[in-house]
């Protein structure tokens, strides 16, 4: 096992290296900022296994999407509610500036995110205009394969 090694770091040192990378936060978030959107569409897909949230225009460009495997959640978790209300902060933080304020959501799937996300919407300063489910209903479908006879 061994003894563990422990590195100090001076605080110049730790200066530095925090304004590289606030450096190369700043450069990324500049470039996407393009122009000012009013109007805009989020796009909910919540199924069991992940929640994934897309905002696009009014023309279906997309803006910004963010979802739960994204921020780190793994496994099971990534179906929750909290792990819902996560993303929705996630990108409430990317459209600060350009983002939508006026939306229209599109929830689709039968997930646990479904609900959380859509409160977490109106929590986060969205105005939202209209609720629309798109989540595909089965309508009997194709005729079903003849029972197999051994």
């Amino acid at each position: 096992m061994g003894k563990k090694k422990v590195t100090t770091q001076t605080t110049e040192a730790a200066i530095k290296e925090s304004q590289k990378v606030e450096g190369a936060v700043g450069k990324t978030t500049e470039k996407s900022v393009s122009k000012r959107f009013e109007n805009g569409r989020i796009y909910i897909n919540a199924s069991y296994n992940n929640t994934l949230i897309t905002v696009t225009d009014d023309k279906g460009n997309m803006l910004a999407w963010s979802s739960a495997g994204s921020l780190g959640f793994s496994g099971p978790k990534k179906a929750t509610p909290f792990a819902a209300s996560k993303i929705v902060a996630a990108l409430a933080e990317k459209l600060k500036k350009s983002g939508p304020v006026n939306v229209k959501i599109f929830v689709s799937g039968v997930g646990g995110g479904r609900d959380s996300s859509v409160r977490s919407l109106a929590n986060h300063g969205f105005n939202i205009l209209s609720i629309r489910d798109v989540t595909p209903i089965p309508h009997n479908g194709p005729r079903p394969p003849k029972t197999r006879r051994v």
